[in-house]
């Protein structure tokens, strides 16, 4: 069961004991919050998520003085899908971050809209207090860029990457500039692998390497629906050389920059 699940049926269940304690019958609560009394049944239970409305009904009928809106502030969504969340914590303390995609921009170089338009467009579909947690996760992780000036960031993309209509023209031509921009930190170098180039290992999904201030090294590969961490030595090793490879035949940065700048102008 996830961390969200468990925040709802904990949430939910306080106010049940609140409610059971001041003597407030579920039916008063629903009608008082205007919600069906098994809609109510379902939030108590936590199969659905606590609405901010029923805290604050549930807390001034029961007299918790806040203690029952104060919930809410553990209800919010969860920043990373919580299959990336452990490859987030040893990025966050990461010396290099090596990363390579072949279809879309990484996510510590998307655009704002970019990265809103994507996220929105999750299947299945996300709330939108969901998308708007989601996006402000990664716009927060962008921030080591520039303020953690000792780390490496190495990023190759495939040339797919800059031609697949994210969001739509205007949104393409700000990400397209994004890169341009962010490309001109010392930390960080950008590259394109284009078309015809390395197909054998370019098309087998995306590659993220970390190295630790201990040194330790770590893989992550990431699919619509699962991802894996890796930490043995072989496979780590083994996506190593695959990025390896991929970087031999990508265009330089200075190469690669004068390419995206091609691609906007066709925008």
């Amino acid at each position: 069961m996830s961390a969200e699940s468990n925040a709802w049926r904990y949430c939910g269940s306080q106010i049940k004991l609140w409610r059971t304690e001041a003597g407030i019958d579920r039916e008063i609560l629903a009608k008082e919050a205007g919600y069906g009394c098994e809609y109510v049944k379902s939030m108590e239970n936590g199969r659905r998520k606590p609405t901010l409305r029923l805290l604050q009904i549930a807390d001034q009928l029961c007299g918790a003085g806040g203690k029952i809106v104060a919930a809410q502030e553990y209800l919010k969504p969860e920043a990373h899908p919580p299959r990336a969340q452990e490859y987030m914590a040893l990025e966050k303390d990461a010396i290099t971050v090596s990363v390579y995609q072949p279809l879309l921009i990484p996510g510590l170089l998307q655009a704002p809209e970019y990265a809103k338009a994507l996220i929105g467009a999750s299947s299945p579909p996300l709330d939108d207090e969901t998308v708007g947690e989601r996006v402000a996760g990664r716009l927060k992780r962008q921030e080591a860029l520039t303020t953690r000036t000792s780390v490496m960031f190495s990023f190759v993309m495939f040339e797919a990457a800059l031609r697949t209509d994210v969001g739509g023209h205007g949104v393409m031509l700000r990400q397209l500039q994004r890169l341009l921009d962010v490309g001109e930190l010392r930390n960080v170098s950008i590259q394109v692998l284009p078309f015809g180039r390395a197909y054998g290992v370019a098309l087998n999904g995306a590659i993220a390497l970390l190295e630790t201030a201990d040194h330790e090294h770590y893989a992550y590969v990431e699919g619509p629906e699962t991802s894996t961490l890796y930490a043995d030595l072989g496979k780590v090793s083994a996506l190593m050389r695959a990025h390896d490879m991929i970087r031999v035949h990508a265009l330089s940065p200075e190469d690669s920059a004068e390419f995206i700048r091609k691609v906007a102008e066709g925008q």
